[in-house]
């Protein structure tokens, strides 16, 4: 048992080697700005975010200081409201993808044979449907409901995870302390995650960043397409839809809720960036 031990350890230290980069550290920083300004944004809103308080499309002052939007609602008000749905849904999204992936990803490189092929061919054909076509057909038959939209976008980032597990997981199941764990006899499901799963932590939390960013996006383009979160209800992707059309009149009734957007796009990048670097440097020292 002492290889699987060392294997481990490897695997932990490049787990802190990723969690210690800058960039990695940047990218937590703007991540956890945002979910700060979701959670907490309603306490400091000056308004309810359906609350009428002027014109529409007024310019910033002292009762609106981002201005009002298309029917005259706070802009600030509607901006730190609309972050809590985005940001829970596409945190559960991305833990529920990845959650599917990493275990079908393991059970196809571990059991292998028909396994891994009827596996594999299920991804396939996940795969040959845009994520954006697969949620939209569901969501016009069903409904856009959160729980919905976290399904379908969970499942449409599945098929990615799972591919990167496999190949994660095919590189460890060949080793010797596996191979003695199942001459032995220990139950498969105990091999899966307690020798296999700690061996591939480091690019599973690269698949994480990458596949919160997609889940941002997709939230928030559903959203903005009118299949997410309905109005009246604030939400960042509506925000954009509703006041597109008067930007250079009043900008920050979109500019708001699309920095919002990007620096949560951008930290999950730059998170997993810092974590494929530090399994690269790990690599090459070997």
């Amino acid at each position: 048992m002492s290889s699987s031990v060392s294997k481990t350890t490897g695997s932990q230290s490049t787990l802190i080697r990723g969690l210690k980069s800058s960039r990695s550290l940047l990218g937590l920083g703007l991540i956890g700005g945002v979910v700060a300004v979701a959670i907490l944004g309603p306490v400091f809103a000056p308004h309810t975010p359906s609350e009428l308080i002027g014109v529409p499309y007024d310019v910033p002052g002292a009762d609106a200081l981002l201005g009002t939007d298309s029917l005259g609602r706070d802009v600030l008000s509607r901006f730190l409201y609309g972050g809590r749905n985005l940001v829970w849904m596409a945190i559960a999204a991305t833990l529920l993808g990845l959650s599917i992936g990493t275990a079908t990803g393991m059970v196809s490189a571990y059991f292998k044979g028909m396994a891994d092929e009827i596996l594999m061919r299920l991804v396939d054909i996940q795969l040959a449907f845009p994520s954006v076509v697969f949620a939209l057909l569901f969501v016009t038959m069903l409904g856009p409901s959160p729980a919905l939209l976290v399904v379908l976008v969970g499942v449409s980032q599945a098929p990615s995870v799972a591919r990167i597990t496999r190949g994660a997981a095919l590189a460890v199941v060949e080793r010797d302390y596996i191979q003695w764990a199942r001459a032995v006899g220990l139950p498969s499901r105990n091999i899966l995650v307690s020798e296999i799963l700690p061996n591939i932590t480091s690019p599973l939390l690269v698949e994480l960043g990458l596949r919160l960013m997609w889940s941002i996006s997709l939230l928030a383009g559903l959203s903005f397409l009118g299949y997410g979160i309905q109005p009246p209800n604030a939400d960042w992707g509506l925000m954009v839809n509703e006041s597109r059309n008067a930007l250079t009149v009043q900008p920050w009734a979109v500019l708001a809720p699309i920095l919002a957007i990007a620096a949560l796009s951008i930290g999950g990048n730059m998170f997993a960036e810092g974590m494929s670097r530090a399994i690269g440097l790990t690599e090459g020292s070997k």
